[in-house]
């Protein structure tokens, strides 16, 4: 059950990935910085809605890729804005930030920027909602670098 979660999850995050993502480096792990992120989201008033191990995952099926994690996380005030513009963001919603460890072994945060994640929707790339939930992206993926 839990392969087959996974499996989906990873399903529904690959179309965004494939667009021109935002990335930070992180001077914690990985899991400090998810663990960052994590109280950065909660203490902004979102909810976490899941944290995928993927490196778990892998392992579970006696694979091995570098340490990476995927927060799912979302607030309604920032959805419903974009929602009401056009109710197929849902299927974009809610926001996914990876960290994990890259070929020098250093700890990369990564997201997909809103206007491409709302791409093809009826909400201009420029609209408010883009920029609240750039803005927001941002400000917790700041916060998660700088936990310690």
């Amino acid at each position: 059950m839990k392969t087959t979660i996974a499996a989906a999850l990873i399903g529904l995050c690959a179309a965004p990935l494939w667009a021109e993502n935002m990335m930070k480096p992180s001077p914690l792990s990985v899991a400090e910085t998810i663990d960052g992120l994590e109280a950065a989201v909660t203490g902004a008033g979102a909810t976490v809605f899941a944290r995928v191990d993927h490196a778990a995952g892998a392992e579970s099926v006696g694979k091995s890729i570098p340490d990476a994690t995927l927060l799912i996380f979302g607030n309604p005030a920032l959805g419903t804005l974009a929602m009401e513009q056009d109710i197929r963001a849902g299927l974009m919603l809610p926001l996914r930030v990876l960290a994990y460890t890259d070929a020098d072994g250093n700890t990369q945060v990564t997201w997909t920027p809103a206007e491409e994640l709302l791409e093809g929707l009826d909400i201009a790339p420029d609209a408010e909602v883009v920029g609240k939930i750039n803005g927001a992206l941002n400000m917790l993926t700041d916060k998660a670098i700088s936990a310690s």
